[in-house]
């Protein structure tokens, strides 16, 4: 009886998805012709710029404070100690394998003198492989200019509006002073947004709204962009493809997720919250996000394929997420 109820919990979400999604589409299709391409297009747009970073400021900070910072740093420093205690014990095991005459896999070798062929090779090779160029001034201002562009490059493509919106959410939430001024009732900032509320542009509360044009914006445009993967398949990409990812994705990466999730809770790394331990592991059964198709459509590639394999992974994610969604509850509660 418990697992038959925990199943029509888990299933009532995945069938909010799928409404909204099959809303999406009816309303993509030929027939209705309302989500053309370029209003998917244009509505992605304001996802991506607009309503995402609303979303991710306003839950960051609203939720997070300074100490949860400083927690989240220390658990990450305590992880970091034990990988390098961890890799100078196995240092340390291989280097008293080697004055005893051992190799690492435990066979003896001999210790034969070194060869002035074999410096010319460690020389040659590390010549090669060594990344500076050579001691040339013209040279080495051309190799650190390279090396200079390419860090913009990453730079700007991680400058996007979510994770600038993620950077100002963790600073409002660190700082307890900017914080009330966002947060509180009667703050400067909150008086602000009930201004624009009388000009009929926001809601109640500026979390709310976010998160209430965000999800369905995003679902009703997954909807739409399912509709271009009927009957392409075949043509689009290999049905191969398609059933390695949804074996991978729906059998092989929620087994790994219990188990890491299991290893981690026993080595004392996560806290025993049933909660944190059932989004851990629902982490690992999700099908693909939502954010690659919206990427794939801003940048106009491989929205073909991203559509078939959405539209796959999906329908199968109707049933496979229920029941991993029914087995993670059964596990944690």
């Amino acid at each position: 009886m418990k697992f038959w109820s925990l199943l029509i919990v888990a299933w009532l979400p995945v069938l909010q998805v799928l409404l909204v999604g099959l809303l999406g589409a009816l309303l993509a299709s030929n027939r209705f012709n309302v989500l053309t391409s370029d209003a998917r297009r244009n509505i992605n747009k304001i996802v991506y710029i607009v309503f995402v970073p609303s979303l991710v400021f306003s839950s960051l900070a609203s939720t997070v404070t300074l100490e949860d910072i400083i927690s989240c740093y220390s658990v990450m420093k305590r992880s970091a100690n034990l990988y390098k205690a961890k890799c100078k014990n196995h240092a340390q095991t291989d280097t008293s394998k080697e004055h005893s005459g051992q190799d690492a896999s435990g066979d003896y070798v001999a210790f034969l003198p070194v060869t002035s062929e074999n410096c010319s090779d460690n020389v040659a090779s590390n010549s090669i492989s060594s990344p500076l160029p050579p001691n040339d001034l013209r040279a080495r201002l051309s190799y650190c200019l390279r090396r200079a562009e390419d860090m913009l490059v990453a730079l700007k493509e991680l400058w996007s509006p979510p994770s600038v919106a993620a950077l100002l959410g963790f600073t409002v939430g660190a700082i307890h002073k900017v914080k009330s001024l966002v947060t509180e009732e009667g703050s400067p900032l909150q008086i602000f947004l009930k201004k624009i509320k009388a000009a009929n542009l926001l809601d109640d509360n500026f979390k709310l709204w976010s998160r209430d044009a965000t999800i369905p914006c995003t679902v009703l445009i997954l909807g739409g962009n399912l509709t271009k993967g009927i009957g392409r398949s075949r043509t689009v990409i290999k049905p191969i493809v398609v059933i390695s990812i949804i074996a991978i994705r729906f059998f092989l990466l929620p087994a790994c997720g219990i188990g890491i999730v299991t290893a981690a809770t026993k080595l004392g790394f996560l806290p025993r919250s049933p909660l944190y331990h059932y989004v851990l592991l629902l982490q690992s059964t999700v099908p693909p996000a939502m954010s690659i198709g919206t990427i794939a459509q801003l940048f106009d590639v491989g929205e073909e394929e991203c559509s078939i394999i959405f539209l796959w992974t999906h329908l199968v994610a109707a049933l496979a997420l229920t029941l991993w969604s029914t087995v993670f509850m059964s596990l944690v509660l």
